[in-house]
């Protein structure tokens, strides 16, 4: 997460000095092994997924932002991209390749406790920030409005299959099998308008 230090470790290792002890080799913090999940880069740049208040909105909303910098031979310099707007705790997860960016966040659209929460999915053009594809999961419940809780990406091996898994709450419409979590298994995303393929499994 922005803005997050790691303090806890340093203090330990100067309370260990004090005492004439060597401290413990520091491991990565937790904050950065966990932006691999929101952030991807390619041809020489990185892309990062985030989201931010909307400013003057009441009750509180969140933008969800894409921005892309120049890490180094990144022929587009940097940039950024306001996808959309959401009143929950966006779930947040991009990947990409040198076919485009795909990107994956949960949005609720109304600020009531009862409203459902989606995956937004988009195809951004790496060079454009524009959005070459745009399509949602969302799950249906008999007795109220069913959620798509979390989602997080990943490309196959062929580079073209988008990979999407979570949790929710009700059946996505075309899942096959039953439980809590899902994988949606998009063949051709960047290339193609194919729906998905979604298994829902337990936890």
């Amino acid at each position: 997460m922005p803005g997050v230090k790691p303090t806890i470790a340093p203090l330990l290792s100067l309370l260990l000095l004090a005492c004439g002890e060597n401290p413990p080799a520091t491991e990565r913090p937790l904050a950065t092994r966990s932006a691999a999940l929101d952030s991807a880069a390619t041809q020489g740049c990185l892309f990062q997924i985030s989201s931010r208040l909307k400013p003057g909105r009441m009750p509180p909303q969140k933008q969800i932002v894409v921005t892309r910098e120049d890490e180094g031979g990144c022929a587009w310099g940097s940039g950024s991209v306001v996808l959309g707007t959401t009143y929950d705790d966006s779930s947040l997860s991009l990947a990409a390749n040198d076919l485009g960016v795909a990107v994956g966040f949960t949005s609720k659209s109304s600020p009531s406790g009862s409203a459902a929460v989606s995956v937004q999915l988009r195809h951004l053009d790496p060079q454009s920030l524009g959005v070459l594809r745009s399509t949602s999961l969302g799950a249906l419940n008999s007795t109220q409005a069913g959620n798509v809780h979390d989602v997080e990406l990943s490309l196959g091996r062929d580079g073209t299959t988008l990979e999407v898994r979570g949790s929710k709450t009700g059946a996505i419409p075309g899942e096959m099998g039953s439980g809590s979590n899902y994988v949606a298994l998009f063949p051709d995303f960047f290339t193609s308008t194919l729906g998905p393929t979604i298994t829902a499994e337990e936890g």
